[in-house]
């Protein structure tokens, strides 16, 4: 049974930058434009690629009046004070306001390219969002945390308004951690019809809660293309623990076994066979702008207060500033 909720403002709809093939550089025009195309989010992201903070200071230098968000900041790889200054900085750039996403990300990102052990990510990140929400309010932090300690540190400029912190959650344990010690948490690479049980998970939410959901969004009808597009980071994905696990808890293992068979025996490619096709679709939604928008409405389940598309454009969408913000327009919550 789905937890009733509410009735609630729809939620906001952001896109994550930089876009895939567009350099952030090039991106200033496209994100003056955002509150006319109806997006009143800019998220960004940390793993392999760009980091986290520097699209969130570029977006607030040019339209300091969007919120922007982190979704999400790996709890291993930057100290606990460093993430609380970076935060209070970007804080002061922006009117729009801040959520700061943290996580436990994947071993990928933190052990095989930055040389950090993955230790105990539930406990770490449980630690940095203790510190986090105390620090960010200009409380003295001082004493022994699970999997770490602070002799003593205060912020000397806490943000004037409140910085939201909230947690990358997939299964019960992170989301609930999320709701009752932080501002809420972000979910992704799920089906819309697998949300209902995430949302059961989470309970009631108090007001000022967050629940994002992120979308993977590939705006073509090339169908051929979107899979080729999508399907290596998806194998890829759905092979990390953290994911296989929370599949697993949705009820989709037996979906994904053959997927994660090959997997494990080294079999890489026939793993990204292996993937069935309605996996695929659900999970990296692909078709005209139009049909893309009318997949993403699904995810507009009472209780989400947000939603993070990440946008995979092909490449005649870049062939033009016209072309790649009409067809954003159309994907947006602002189309008719």
């Amino acid at each position: 049974m789905t937890t009733a909720h509410p009735a609630a403002p729809p939620p906001a709809w952001g896109i994550t930058l930089p876009l895939p093939g567009l350099t952030i550089d090039r991106h200033r025009f496209l994100v003056e434009r955002l509150p006319d195309l109806g997006y009143g989010d800019v998220w960004s992201a940390e793993g392999g690629g760009t980091d986290a903070f520097t699209p969130l200071a570029a977006t607030a230098a040019w339209a300091p009046h969007l919120r922007i968000a982190t979704g999400i900041v790996p709890v291993h790889t930057r100290g606990p004070a460093v993430l609380a200054q970076t935060a209070a900085t970007l804080a002061q750039l922006s009117t729009g306001g801040l959520l700061l996403g943290i996580g436990a990300s994947v071993p990928a990102h933190v052990t095989d390219i930055n040389g950090i052990p993955f230790d105990e990510p539930f406990k770490r990140t449980r630690d940095v969002l203790r510190f986090l929400t105390a620090a960010l309010r200009g409380e003295h932090v001082a004493g022994d945390f699970d999997t770490f300690s602070i002799t003593g540190y205060r912020l000397p400029h806490p943000p004037a308004d409140p910085v939201k912190v909230i947690l990358g959650a997939l299964r019960p344990g992170m989301l609930r951690l999320g709701f009752t010690e932080g501002d809420g948490a972000i979910t992704n690479l799920l089906r819309a019809q697998d949300l209902p049980k995430v949302l059961d998970a989470v309970g009631p939410q108090p007001p000022g809660k967050e629940l994002v959901v992120k979308v993977f969004v590939c705006p073509t009808e090339d169908t051929a293309y979107a899979h080729r597009a999508s399907r290596p980071f998806l194998a890829w994905i759905l092979n990390r623990e953290p994911y296989r696990k929370f599949h697993q808890w949705l009820g989709n293992g037996e979906l994904l076994a053959d997927t994660h068979k090959r997997w494990a025996d080294g079999d890489h490619e026939g793993a990204q066979r292996a993937l069935p096709d309605e996996v695929v679709d659900a999970l990296f939604l692909h078709g005209s702008p139009e049909e893309c928008r009318e997949q993403i409405l699904r995810y507009q389940q009472p209780g989400v207060t947000a939603i993070q598309l990440y946008v995979s454009l092909p490449p005649e969408v870049f062939t033009s500033r016209t072309r790649l913000l009409d067809t954003l327009a159309r994907l947006g919550p602002a189309a008719r």
